[in-house]
This record gives structure tokens, sequence and C-alpha cells, in this order.
């Protein structure tokens, strides 16, 4: 008796652990880290927007739930890509009072 043939493989790349310092991609074989310190804008999102990942093509992932997109050598060589983000945090307003219309009927 012949097994059949194996079906299509669905995931080239996915999430498989996340910590307080980054997460890891599973991407086509291979493992790669990344940092939450190089790339902070994934520090605060819900888990299952981080996990929903895909790989368009074989050198880009994308995060459609985040509209993030990054090119996996960008991962492979954090160090050619000096300038990450420029992500700061949101500035407060602070509200003032402003006197209030006075009506000129009396």
């Amino acid at each position: 008796m012949k097994s059949a043939k194996p079906g299509k493989h669905i995931s080239d790349v996915e999430v498989t652990n996340v910590s307080a310092h980054g997460f890891w991609l599973l991407l086509e074989g291979r493992e790669l880290f990344v940092s939450f310190e190089q790339f902070p804008w994934f520090k605060d999102v819900p888990i299952g927007k981080l996990l929903r990942v895909e790989l368009p093509q074989p050198h880009h992932l994308y995060w459609p739930d985040l509209d993030i997109d990054l090119a996996v050598e960008s991962l492979e060589h954090p160090e050619r890509f000096p300038l990450v983000s420029r992500v700061k945090p949101a500035r407060q307003t602070r509200r003032t009072r402003r006197p209030l219309a006075r009506s000129s009927a009396r």
C-alpha cells in the first residue's frame, strides 16, 4: 500500500515563539529572531496580529493586520539597516480651557 503524496506546504513563515525581547520566525526551515529593540513597532501589538504574517515573495514579509512590510535581509543582516525605526512615544496634549462666548442678547 502506498501513501498519498504529501499536500501542498501552506506556511512558508510562522511565528514560533514570543518573549519580552522579541519573537522568532520560522522562515523556510530557518529561524530568525526579531528584536523589539530593533523593530519597536511590534512590541505592543496584540499577539493575534503578530502571528498573522505572510511571505508574498521570497524576500518579503508582510503583516496585513499591522500594515508592516519587512525585507528578509533586514532580519538576516540588521547591521546593513542601521535606521530601522524612528518610533517616538505619543505626545500628550494638555487641554486648555477657553472662556465661553457670552451671548450679546441681554
